[in-house]
């Protein structure tokens, strides 16, 4: 659960907007021609919608409707054991949960405070290490490509990164090989599933992710990014340990600092907040996790 404080599908997809939910059902393999004509005829005899006869004929659950009903309305979302992905990924497997409706509040709260303000990066920051900050970032750039926003999600996180497993990333090189030149934007990672979400992992782990971070080349692949992405998540290395995190959120401008309930002490928090701020990056808002 997420507690939040103070603070283009390239195209849409025609095809399945334009598809009724019997095709889609059909398509998803969940019933077959068959089974669509005896739907077909109960729905006639007592003017069901084609999903409720379905169900009413036990052909097909709650679960199956509403995997039809997001491809038909372009919010693609996983089924349990769906994909080879973290179930860290709540956005992606437990779409309808609380926890979900708390990042979709979040987004909504991004989105009117910071994006909607012409920004269009966001660095990600949590003082320390297991405060959920790289399952934060994942899920938020699901949320915001669920929307229909051309979301890329950056890995800066140098020392100990995470996105590579999360998203089960097959491209071993990232952010750390584009920084020394041995690799340019083309090894970003499409992530079909979403079709708005592309990751770009933090690749070979260096011996000096400080001094990669502050190279111009960084400014100028952020610069690059939000001239050819509607939003872009930055995850960060924990605040409390290096500079790593002050140098990324310079670079986006603003910061969403993380924190976890019973763990996090507010002290440590304040010093990351005036690290920030300090340097002119805008805090954008809070997070508390409790899970």
């Amino acid at each position: 659960m997420l507690n939040t404080v103070n603070t283009n599908l390239p195209v849409a997809n025609n095809k399945h907007r334009e598809a009724n939910i019997g095709k889609l059902l059909l398509d998803l393999g969940k019933i077959t021609l068959e089974d669509a004509e005896r739907i077909i005829r109960l729905q006639k005899v007592e003017g069901l919608r084609f999903g409720a006869a379905a169900q009413k004929l036990g052909m097909v659950t709650e679960a199956d409707i509403r995997q039809a009903l997001s491809l038909q309305f372009d919010y693609p979302y996983l089924q349990p054991n769906q994909g080879s992905f973290s179930k860290n990924l709540v956005a992606a497997y437990q779409p309808f949960s609380p926890q979900v409706e708390a990042l979709r509040a979040l987004r909504s709260q991004l989105i009117l405070t910071w994006f909607n303000e012409g920004n269009k990066s966001l660095a990600v920051v949590s003082a320390n290490e297991d405060e959920g900050c790289s399952n934060l970032a994942a899920n938020l750039a699901v949320v915001f490509s669920q929307l229909g926003e051309q979301t890329l999600l950056i890995d800066a996180n140098l020392r100990e990164p995470a996105q590579h497993k999360i998203f089960n990333l097959n491209e071993p090189r990232g952010l750390s090989d584009i920084l020394v030149g041995r690799a340019d934007l083309n090894i970003v990672t499409r992530i079909d599933s979403f079709v708005n979400l592309s990751v770009l992992g933090a690749g070979t782990v260096p011996p000096n992710p400080q001094e990669l971070l502050s190279r111009s080349i960084f400014t100028d692949l952020i610069n690059h990014a939000i001239t050819h992405y509607d939003i872009v998540i930055v995850d960060t290395a924990p605040a409390g340990d290096t500079s790593d995190a002050q140098t990324v959120a310079g670079r986006c401008g603003g910061a969403l600092l993380v924190s976890k309930l019973n763990q996090t002490r507010v002290a440590e928090l304040e010093n990351v907040r005036d690290q920030l701020t300090v340097t002119g990056v805008q805090i954008v808002g809070a997070v508390v996790n409790d899970y």
